[in-house]
């Protein structure tokens, strides 16, 4: 809620401001006059006083107080920082830094402390402000980069300081106390005759092309700053603070529809990369506060106290065999070992259909038929991109959609009926650009999952996609379970090893977003691939266990699976069964596998 409050006062400010240039000739050619009168018109905080206004206690008044005067500061260093240099340039400064200040004094005097996300959105939206001060400046002179400071610095107290005042006071209460507080603050200028001469007999007269224009003007910005201290009453000051950056899209927007002001050149890609910088930050926030609040009620997930998790494995009879280990002894030991509960299998086209026409099932029938005796429910993975490098499995001899299409029905036919399927996948990660495979076509993988669907309407169809950079989205639409991968650590050709520094809620957050958008609550979501192995430059079989352990050691295995539970999935399956067997049967190194029988 103070997300959306912050947002519209930062329209208001925004339009506001659009509003002032079409109205003034000079900017802000009087400092202490315009202080004194916007102080002044804190009068009309009056309004507020039949909506439960109270006396504050002596300590309580002491910080309302503090406030108000802090607030009246800042605009008086504000408008010292516009009166000597550009708008722009001081503006921006005073916007890029004063939520720095903000979150700084919150912490201090509050103890007030930023989440993961809200960590993150805070410093995206200071980035923003960071680029477009960058765009701006010039002649950015010591005497306003002073003022600038000093605006920033008061309104970070004020910001902090009204926070504390709406902790032990309703709206209208602190409101009207730290308005009253200001306007005792420029009153005061009235004390001094230097001061009262600025305020009465300005020097430059004719600022304005239409004065009760301006002052209207002003009205309106006030709603503004009811807004802004609405939203601190609701959010923290740091993250009210920072939207501030935000006034700045609603000024260009103005500027180039309303005043036709045209950038061109750098200037124009600087304000274009700020500006979406500065989108980005308040969508991550307004995100992470959509996944706290009650709206996801109908979608919570349990706790990690009161839910069950089954855990799964992969096998591949292909890299079993590559590995050098005899596959069946291999396989047996996963599911007379290990017990887990699920196993994905793979039916690779070119081990079921070597030549075209002619069928060969025994390997693939022994692995069903001994999941089934031992009671462990199968995922079967089918298709032309397939889990293991180089992840088209594809026969040589076959060269059109309908010989695929042909394999398919084969398998679907054979297994559809078997006690031990639960779940058919089509095809791996086929959204996702991965493996040497040819560019998705996407009607041939809906000719597919039709051609599973009207064979065997029984079983639900496993669509997958990248846990990281995968959209998720083409992949929940098609399917009627979705299956993520989870990766810590990848090896990529022209960035090499890249660790995934994301937090478990990121999937919790990216999942909710997908249903949000896809309207899917009720789909299954589940890891269908929890990296458990080295991802390495070269294949496993053709590096030394030494290596291996650099990238993926037990501790990191370990690790892995409390990162996995935190995601709070409910159906894992772990990735690199046959290098744990590997590693026990062919270098005596059994820790991998023990734990793993811990898990399961």
């Amino acid at each position: 809620m103070w997300l959306l409050v912050a947002i519209a006062a930062q329209f208001v400010n925004g339009s506001s401001a659009v509003i002032d240039k079409l109205l003034l000739r000079k900017s802000y050619p009087n400092p202490v006059g315009y202080t004194f009168w916007l102080g002044v018109l804190g009068i009309f905080s009056l309004v507020f006083l039949p909506f439960g206004f109270r006396m504050l206690n002596f300590s309580e008044a002491g910080v309302a107080m503090l406030a108000g005067v802090f607030f009246i500061l800042a605009m008086l260093f504000y408008f010292y920082a516009l009166f000597y240099g550009e708008a722009s340039n001081s503006v921006i400064l005073i916007g890029a830094v004063s939520p720095i200040f903000t979150f700084f004094f919150s912490s201090w005097i509050l103890g007030i402390e930023l989440t993961g996300h809200q960590l993150i959105g805070f410093s995206i939206l200071i980035l923003g402000g960071i680029i477009l001060f960058f765009v701006e400046k010039k002649g950015l002179r010591s005497k306003i980069a002073i003022f600038a400071l000093l605006s920033a610095l008061a309104f970070g107290l004020s910001n902090t300081l009204t926070k504390s005042v709406f902790e032990f006071s309703n709206f209208a209460t602190g409101f009207i106390w730290i308005k009253f507080a200001g306007l005792i603050a420029v009153l005061s200028f009235l004390l001094f005759p230097a001061l009262r001469g600025k305020i009465f007999n300005p020097e430059g007269r004719d600022e304005f092309h239409n004065k009760w224009a301006y002052f209207l003007n002003r009205g309106y910005a006030g709603a503004g700053s009811v807004l802004v201290y609405y939203a601190l009453l609701l959010g923290l000051p740091p993250l009210v603070d920072s939207t501030y950056n935000l006034k700045y899209i609603f000024i260009f927007l103005g500027g180039w529809l309303i005043l036709h002001e045209r950038f061109r050149g750098w200037v124009l890609v600087g304000k274009i990369t700020a500006l979406a910088v500065i989108s980005f930050g308040v969508l991550w926030l307004a995100a992470g506060e959509y996944y706290k609040s009650d709206a996801w009620a109908s979608v919570r997930w349990a706790s990690d106290a009161d839910r069950q998790i089954i855990w799964g494995v992969t096998f591949s009879q292909k890299f079993s065999e590559m590995l050098g280990l005899d596959w069946r002894e291999n396989y047996d030991a996963i599911l007379n070992d290990l017990k887990p509960k699920r196993i994905r299998l793979i039916a690779y086209w070119d081990k079921i259909e070597p030549e075209k026409g002619k069928f060969y099932f025994n390997d693939f029938d022994y692995q069903m038929n001994e999941a089934e005796r031992v009671g462990v429910r199968v995922v079967l993975a089918v298709g032309q991109k397939l889990p293991r490098w180089p992840e088209c499995h594809v026969p040589d001899w076959a060269k059109s959609d309908q010989d695929l299409l042909q394999y398919v029905e084969a398998v679907v036919n054979r297994y559809k009926n078997h006690p031990a399927l639960i779940y058919w996948q089509v095809e791996n990660e086929p959204f996702l650009p991965f493996g040497e495979c040819p560019v998705l076509d996407k009607e041939l993988l809906d000719k597919e999952i039709a051609l599973v669907k009207s064979f065997d309407p029984e079983h639900p169809v496993l669509i997958t996609d990248s846990g990281e950079v995968g959209r998720w989205y083409s992949a929940v639409r098609v399917g009627d379970v979705f299956g993520t991968t989870m990766y810590r650590r990848v090896y990529n050709d022209f960035f090499g090893f890249i660790d995934y520094h994301l937090p478990p809620e990121f999937f919790r957050v990216k999942e909710k977003i997908i249903r949000r958008l896809t309207d899917e609550y009720d789909k299954k979501f589940i890891v269908i691939e929890l990296a458990a192995e080295p991802w390495l430059p070269k294949q496993l079989y053709e590096t030394g266990v030494e290596d291996q352990f650099k990238n993926f050691d037990l501790d990191f295995f370990k690790n892995t699976v409390d990162y996995a539970k935190a995601a709070n999935f409910g159906e894992y399956y772990l990735w690199g069964a046959e290098w744990w067997f590997w590693l026990k049967v062919k270098h005596n190194m059994p820790e991998f596998w023990d734990f793993a029988k811990i898990i399961f």
